[in-house]
């Protein structure tokens, strides 16, 4: 009966959505003339050179609400000068030298752009490294599925996204007998014959005898086909307009402008040469820049131009139109920089969370165990305004602190048996633990953890070094923990979705290239298991050892990443220098990786997720709030409670998770809480705190919480079924908090929950032996669990339960087991 009650209920819901969702007749009436406070030129100024010089403007009408719309085709426009044309869709054209004014007109605005074109009459030099390569990326010539694979095609092999010009300019002019390229007669080299079809050619037609890209290769082959021509500009920085911006509905495209700066002061637009990469499927950008979306949503455009990257992140949210803005109260800085983007986004936020919710939550997330009744009581009782404030202050000193928090770090260092040996890792866990109890400052513990010698069991930290063991992969292990960046792609070719190129890799390996390991007794405990070591090591910085770059075979200078010059060849420890740049205040990654990892394991979500991909093409969801946190955290020197306090006081963690009519669908702004499944560690102390029967493990006293087992070879069954991480990876990803049916059985039938409900004297026992009522027990079971008391009506449901049964144990068992298995205690709301 229930379960048709409930597929009735789902009909009726789906029929009522069907008759909403009925067309409606078309109003005849004219749409209101647009209201438009001021219009917007980008760019304001401008320079053309060079023969056949054209730009796309673009026109932003920004209307009295505040929000951006892009109105280029819908303008009029007026040109005062001789030495430019402009079309119906705002892209001017060099005609000749001289200055030019153009005005723009739109719902009884106008914009002003001033601009000044030279050169028309010179000869553009073309250059293979910033005109031709990007044509062929652009044509998808050097992608992976064409000539950009690891084995080429059709004998011809390519940088992968042209990451190596010089490579691919031998290709054209080297190799092949010097057959594709005709300096004599350029209509006749098969760079052009090929991507025309003139000749048969596997990836068909790429462009047009009378397209741009014919006429520019056909102009760099009769030039001579040089890699750089002398004298000719060099692209110098890539602008994409505009960077961010926000549209409501019916809007659903935006226009970008690409712009290169060149060397000699010119201005060129690039967006039909530019290419374009949406991250979400539901976006499509056309080859000249228009984004259009099928729905609402976020997404982040990147926009590639040879070696240069830029992104734009473009959000299309419904009109709502019954939307009213209700400023919520403020706690701090966190609350004031997130609801302001929350307005933008027509997003109300949720109401704040109750004490009960709040309560829980915040036990869970700072220290990882369940509230007790006594303490669920004790705050309800406190009817001072700062009690939450309290609260926070008081869990951030008690001792479950360092070892929940140092469990989270001892998944990023994947501390485990296997590599570290029983003393080794013991030694490692308690460093960790003991520094995040201690508070020492996050940028201290990065330079431990980087720059200690000697024993790993008398001096831990070196164990960072026995746990990763080649320099390339401490590399990619550093650069994803401590810079939420994530390497590996660079290892074999460059970032194809980043700055990072695959000398920067090696570069950065090279500063790892001199760990050196002394072996004190070290034996393998199996034979079958490389990474099975047993015995003491001894980490110390060698005299030699050098990275080769793999394509190349060049010996890389060491090198901190996205700096210029190598460092100095006669520094005797390389990790030096790297680790006082990475814990540097002025480091553009490290702050912000340490912040955003905190947000996500407080609120569920990184501000930029998945929180160890921090690129261009994956944006944060609020920079502006990454920002100010990264800034908030340096200015307290990198004081790990200091960033927790702040989070945890601001109204926006104190959300309930229950949704509005306008945040229903948000998984990315933070405008409600977000609920999830505990930790396997909380959910098994948890259960035991619940059934007050603790949990006994293998090689550890009685009374010892999950939170602080120390790794062994063999995981607990029940931790594991939950998704405790073996620590293989420094991912995040590898701890699992997605739900199964095996963990389903286990928590409904398993040998962990039936156990402790038999066991004798545990919580129901004690209840019962000190004479308590039913409804005393059942209010002490609701606390135990839910935090919360019962209501009456559910109150009242169970008394007449236990009533019903023969053995009153037996009914408090089935009680308990219930709550066990409810929402209310398996995830935190």
């Amino acid at each position: 009966p229930i379960r048709l009650a409930v597929l009735a209920g789902v009909a009726a819901s789906m029929l009522a959505g069907a008759v909403e969702a009925a067309p409606r007749r078309r109003s005849r009436r004219k749409a209101p003339k647009p209201t438009v406070s001021r219009l917007e030129f980008t760019p304001r100024h401008l320079n053309l050179y060079g023969q056949g010089a054209r730009e796309q403007l673009f026109v932003t009408a920004v209307v009295p609400d505040g929000q951006r719309k892009d109105v280029t085709p819908r303008a009029k426009y007026h040109v005062r000068g001789e030495a430019v044309t402009v079309d119906s869709q705002g892209m001017i054209s060099a005609v000749g030298d001289g200055p030019a004014k153009i005005i723009a007109s739109y719902g009884g605005r106008e914009a002003v752009l001033t601009l000044s074109v030279f050169g028309t009459d010179a000869i553009r030099l073309v250059s293979f490294r910033d005109e031709i390569s990007p044509i062929l990326t652009k044509a998808g010539c050097n992608s992976g599925t064409c000539h950009g694979n690891r084995a080429g095609k059709g004998g011809l092999k390519l940088s992968l996204l042209g990451e190596s010009p010089e490579s691919d300019h031998r290709a054209f002019t080297r190799e092949g007998g010097s057959r594709r390229i005709n300096t004599s007669e350029p209509g006749r080299s098969l760079l052009l014959l090929k991507p025309t079809n003139a000749l048969p050619h596997g990836g068909g037609e790429r462009f047009t005898p009378d397209s741009r890209q014919y006429r520019a290769i056909s102009n760099w082959i009769a030039q001579g086909a040089q890699l750089d021509p002398p004298g000719a500009a060099r692209l110098v920085s890539l602008e994409v307009t505009p960077k961010e911006r926000i549209h409501v509905a019916p809007a659903r495209m935006q226009r970008l402008t690409v712009l290169g700066r060149f060397s000699d002061g010119s201005v060129q637009n690039l967006t039909g040469r530019a290419t374009f990469l949406a991250s979400d499927l539901n976006v499509a950008v056309s080859e000249d820049g228009k984004v259009s979306v099928k729905r609402e949503g976020d997404a982040a455009i990147l926009v590639r131009y040879g070696d240069q990257m830029r992104t734009a992140r473009l959000t299309f949210v419904p009109a709502r139109k019954e939307f009213a803005w209700k400023q919520p109260p403020t706690n701090n800085f966190i609350d004031e920089t997130n609801f302001a983007l929350l307005k933008k986004l027509r997003l109300q936020p949720s109401a704040l969370s109750n004490d009960y919710i709040f309560l829980r939550r915040a036990y869970l997330d700072a220290i990882g165990v369940q509230p007790t009744p006594e303490d669920v009581r004790s705050f309800a009782a406190d009817q001072k305004p700062d009690k939450r404030t309290r609260l926070i202050d008081a869990l951030l000193e008690r001792p479950e602190f360092g070892d929940y928090w140092g469990l989270h770090w001892a998944d990023l260092l994947r501390l485990e048996e296997r590599s570290l040996d029983k003393t080794g890792v013991k030694a490692y866990q308690k460093y960790i633990r003991d520094s995040i109890a201690d508070n020492k400052p996050m940028d201290q513990f990065a330079r431990e953890l980087l720059t200690e010698t000697g024993s790993t069991y008398k001096n831990p930290a070196t164990n960072y070094y026995r746990r990763t063991r080649t320099a390339v992969d401490l590399a990619e292990t550093t650069a994803q923990v401590f810079m939420g960046v994530r390497l590996n792609c660079a290892r074999c070719h460059n970032h194809p979705f980043e700055v990072w190129k695959q000398d920067d890799y090696y570069a950065m390996a090279a500063l790892f290239a001199r760990v050196d390991r002394k072996i004190e007794k070290l034996t393998r405990r199996d034979k079958f298991d490389k990474h099975e070591l047993n015995g003491e090591e001894i980490i110390s910085v060698a005299t030699k050892g050098d990275v080769k770059h793999p394509r190349t075979g060049q010996i890389m200078a060491p090198r901190v990443p996205l700096a210029k010059k190598s460092l100095d060849a006669s520094i005797a420890d390389r990790r030096l220098p790297f680790a006082e740049w990475l814990t540097s205040p002025q480091n553009p990654f490290f702050a912000r990786s340490i912040v955003n990892r905190t947000w996500a394991h407080l609120l569920g979500q990184g501000i930029i997720d998945p929180v160890d991909d921090i690129r261009e093409s994956n944006p944060a969801s609020n920079p502006a709030l990454l920002d100010a946190l990264a800034k908030d955290f340096v200015a307290h020197q990198f004081d790990l409670r200091h960033l927790v306090r702040t989070i945890m006081n601001s109204r926006t963690y104190q959300l309930s998770s229950d949704s509005n009519s306008t945040n229903r669908n948000d998984r990315r702004f933070f405008s409600r809480g977000v609920i999830r499944r505990l930790p396997a560690e909380v959910l098994l102390d948890a259960i035991s705190q619940a059934t007050g029967v603790p949990s006994k493990f293998k090689d550890h006293p009685l009374g010892t919480h999950a939170v602080q087992l120390t790794p062994a070879r063999r995981r607990h069954p029940f931790l594991k079924l939950f998704g405790q991480p073996a620590r293989e990876t420094v991912c995040e990803c590898e701890r699992s908090d997605e739900p199964t049916l095996a963990q389903s059985l286990g928590m409904a039938g398993g040998e962990t929950i039936n156990q402790k409900l038999l066991q004798p004297d545990n919580r129901i026992d004690r209840l019962m032996a000190a004479g308590r009522s039913d409804a005393e027990i059942v209010t002490e079971l609701y606390l135990a669990t839910a935090s919360r008391e019962p209501n009456a009506e559910e109150l009242a449901n169970i008394i007449s339960y236990i009533k019903s049964e023969s053995d009153r144990r037996v009914a408090f068992e089935d009680i308990l087991w219930a709550l066990l298995n409810h929402r209310e205690f398996l995830f935190r709301l």
